[in-house]
């Protein structure tokens, strides 16, 4: 599992983990079964505190993406393919949302937007 933490970016710590392994998890890098390391490993590894990541599975955990074995550690959960797909559309609704914020201040039309998106779109999927 590779978490990259950046400390510019305004998101809490927490929440960038979560973020990355829920991609992880999504994207098939993460399957169901898989051990995440102890909460004393990733804040070690991460150099943060142990709350910061304690808050990130518990809010993992809270959403389905894991579960807590006593003793054990925390897992990834089998999750549902079309909960997996519901869960990616609320994300990207989410960012839309604050794309649309954002061209609407800059006076950025639905066409433009409408445009740049396939351009971006077509990078991204021919790699």
């Amino acid at each position: 599992m590779n978490i990259l933490i950046s400390n510019s970016s305004g998101v809490p710590i927490y929440e960038q983990i979560e973020e990355q392994i829920k991609t992880q998890i999504m994207s098939g890098v993460l399957s169901a079964g898989d051990a995440l390391p102890s909460m004393r490993v990733l804040a070690k590894e991460l150099k943060i505190s142990i709350i910061t990541t304690k808050r990130a599975y518990e809010d993992l955990e809270r959403d389905g993406y894991i579960a807590n074995v006593q003793g054990k550690g925390c897992f990834i959960k089998a999750m549902n393919a079309d909960l997996i797909r519901e869960n990616m559309l609320f994300s990207i609704q989410e960012l839309f949302e604050k794309a649309v914020d954002k061209a609407l201040v800059g006076k950025i039309s639905l066409d433009e937007l409408k445009e740049t998106l396939g351009i971006i779109y077509k990078e991204k999927e021919n790699g």
